[in-house]
């Protein structure tokens, strides 16, 4: 079988790479590089409990080094602690939620939370120890996934735009692209912030909103007991070397072409970005920031991945995952795999992500819920 995979982020190549495993011929095309967009830049978490791919994620996230035959930097457990009493009530509550759905979180106080995160301070009001989860780097894990595939045999073709599909007897049977015309039995369309775009040369409507998330990282600090420490709305990291590498909203909404944003502009959220993660880490808020990564992130209106297969063309499958796509990858491949060779998701019911939940949604989505760019 032969399967052009659209899209070089990690559902793509993990897609890619489950459907290698099971004897596909594959190519990956992608307009620039392979992680540019938001696979790359991300805080690298892998602890999605809401998600109906939970349970496959904390599965192979521990494997994931092994099956890939490379480094990832996967690292168990994550911690998230207040600094509001605000978060600390929102917390308490998601701790009783995901304990409820047997999931164990440990409630811990303020002196424990200090005990376990070295850069928090007196500000540090409590927080919770999610005994499952943890992170992993994302440009290790995009790189893995991408040499695992090659090893496969798969092809990645980069700097390599769609523009087209040729369709017969209601399936895909070819993708045109810069490179050229790619052959195909079946297609995967992973393409982040142009799957909309792709989707829409099928007839089918994919409604999704684009956004610029931005990162900033510091200077090295002393490496904390367990580095995957959010809180105060950020998200991120510490890395091997000891860099805090953090994000987390107001996501500011754009207009992207078929080539991606036409600039990367920094923005001032970067000193909101830094403001913030000195109050989560007072004692890490003499560290300088050193740089700062800006990706784009797709957003569908319920804010929940879309990974489906779709009736005309029969032989496509979408999978647009709204923000939360590193941490679930190595799930979103096994389900995309699953939907390309056998039709169906064969380890959880994957229902409440069909494209279908959208029909008959206006034009007007995003006007109505504000989700436009600042002018």
């Amino acid at each position: 079988m032969k399967v052009v995979v659209v899209g070089g982020g990690v559902t793509g190549l993990s897609s890619a790479w489950w459907l290698a495993r099971s004897g596909a011929q594959v190519t990956v095309l992608d307009k620039f590089i392979v992680g540019w967009e938001a696979s790359g830049r991300n805080g690298g978490g892998a602890s999605h409990y809401q998600s109906p791919l939970f349970e496959e994620e904390q599965r192979l996230w521990p494997q994931m080094d092994a099956l890939l035959g490379y480094p990832t930097e996967h690292s168990k457990e994550r911690i998230v602690i207040a600094v509001t009493e605000k978060q600390l009530r929102q917390y308490h509550y998601i701790a009783q939620m995901n304990n409820d759905m047997g999931y164990r979180v440990d409630l811990l106080d303020a002196k424990q939370s200090q005990a376990a995160v070295p850069l928090a301070g007196e500000n540090c009001l409590g927080g919770m120890h999610y005994r499952f989860g943890g992170h992993a780097n994302p440009q290790r894990t995009t790189q893995a996934y991408a040499w695992a595939l090659q090893d496969l045999g798969g092809k990645i073709v980069q700097h390599s735009p769609v523009s087209g599909f040729e369709t017969s007897g209601g399936k895909v049977v070819a993708v045109e692209s810069a490179s050229g015309r790619h052959e195909c039995d079946a297609l995967v369309v992973a393409a982040g912030p142009q799957t909309g775009m792709l989707m829409a040369k099928l007839g089918v409507d994919v409604p999704l909103a684009s956004a610029r998330a931005e990162m900033i990282v510091t200077e090295p600090a002393p490496m904390m007991p367990l580095g995957g420490v959010d809180g105060n709305g950020l998200y991120g990291r510490q890395t091997l070397r000891g860099n805090l590498a953090y994000g987390g909203g107001p996501h500011e909404w754009i207009e992207v072409g078929e080539g991606g944003p036409t600039a990367r502009p920094t923005s001032p959220l970067t000193r909101n970005l830094a403001r913030r993660l000195a109050e989560l880490f007072p004692k890490a808020a003499h560290l300088n920031v050193i740089r700062s990564w800006a990706g784009v992130i797709e957003n569908t209106p319920d804010g929940r991945p879309v990974i489906d297969r779709m009736s005309d063309p029969e032989n496509v499958v979408v999978a647009t995952m709204s923000g939360v796509g590193f941490g679930l990858s190595p799930a979103s491949g096994h389900a995309v795999r699953d939907l390309v060779i056998e039709g169906h998701c064969t380890f959880t019911d994957i229902a409440k992500l069909s494209l279908s939940r959208f029909e008959g949604i206006g034009a007007d989505w995003r006007e109505a819920r504000g989700w436009l760019p600042i002018t």
